[in-house]
């Protein structure tokens, strides 16, 4: 027997239990992983609070680790048995000591990245990825504005921007993530606890707004970013933090100034084939050139998840958080 977190219900962060499980082998198509180390992230407080569905109840919440294959099954080329591997577009069931995976999910790990770097870095590296170089293609001397500069995915961009030679305004919520935001390539800091964030962007940008806001936070922001944009620009909003985003007039882009809104995801991209390794190798390539560190700030025990969730919620942690199982 192994163990692993199990969700029967929607809820608080107290539906998450510990529990024995049993691991068989890899079907056709399939790798077995003996899980180091699991990526949290904000997409699994989504699904356990039902405002992301699972698809069935039990279930394993996570969809990013790293770990080495014990076996794989009929048909799998792309690893074999005593790889190192990570992965962070899988289907749900990281919170787990063992897993079963489709094989076609994971990325071999190169020798210099680790595996506690390696299971924070996936989900949140390959959203940056999309975000800066496929959603809205960034460019050198662009301005760009980032929500939750000092969070898992934030710290990643703001590095990632500053590399591509962007300027980055990032919104915070106290002086200490501004701190941090700004040892991270963060340009210019708007604390949005005591700030008007479109505000400040236009003092920022001399009146002329940014041409992409990059917006994990949703409701609480929506409007804010609306009007922190240019003429012709792009929302991207990619996240639900504060809440979805509902009762959304679309005749309001309108008279303020023509602007586009996309919601993008990671999995989207990553169907495409052949591009989840592309986006891999596109992140791997700037980890290991040191344009981009992935520093973890918090680490929990895999039976503390209940915990890590409480935290995270509350806005506790900045950067990036791992299980170490």
């Amino acid at each position: 027997m192994t163990k692993a977190i199990r969700v029967y219900e929607k809820g608080g962060p107290e539906v998450l239990k510990w529990e024995d499980v049993e691991v068989g082998d890899p079907g056709p198509g399939e790798a077995r992983v003996r899980q180091t180390a699991v990526g949290l992230n904000y997409i699994d407080t989504y699904f356990r609070s039902g405002l992301y569905p699972p698809p069935q109840y039990p279930y394993t919440p996570g969809s990013e680790g790293a770990g080495v294959v014990e076996a794989v099954g009929e048909g799998v080329t792309n690893v074999q048995a005593g790889d190192r591997v990570a992965y962070g577009t899988a289907p749900l069931g990281a919170y787990a000591e063992i897993r079963l995976i489709p094989a076609d999910n994971l990325v071999k790990l190169p020798d210099d990245i680790d595996d506690v770097r390696a299971a924070t870095m996936m989900l949140q590296g390959m959203t940056v990825e999309y975000l800066l170089r496929r959603t809205y293609p960034l460019k050198a001397g662009e301005t760009i504005l980032l929500h939750a500069a000092a969070g898992g995915v934030g710290l990643i961009a703001c590095q990632w921007a500053n590399h591509i030679g962007a300027t980055v305004i990032g919104t915070v919520g106290n002086e200490e993530k501004a701190e941090l935001a700004k040892a991270h390539g963060c340009h210019h800091t708007i604390l949005y606890n005591e700030e008007n964030v479109a505000e400040r962007v236009r003092e920022i940008t001399d009146g002329e707004g940014v041409p992409v806001v990059y917006d994990s936070v949703g409701k609480d922001t929506f409007e804010g970013s609306l009007d922190s944009l240019r003429p012709f620009g792009l929302l991207v909003s990619f996240g639900n933090a504060s809440g979805p985003v509902s009762d959304f007039n679309l005749g309001i882009l309108a008279p303020k100034g023509s602007l586009y809104v996309t919601r993008p995801t990671l999995f989207t991209h990553r169907s495409v084939p052949g591009r989840l390794q592309e986006m891999a190798h596109n992140l791997f390539d700037v980890v290991q050139s040191g344009a981009v560190k992935i520093e973890v700030n918090q680490t929990y025990a895999l039976k503390d998840a209940a915990q890590a969730h409480r935290d995270l919620e509350a806005r506790k942690t900045t950067g990036s958080t791992v299980y170490i199982v």
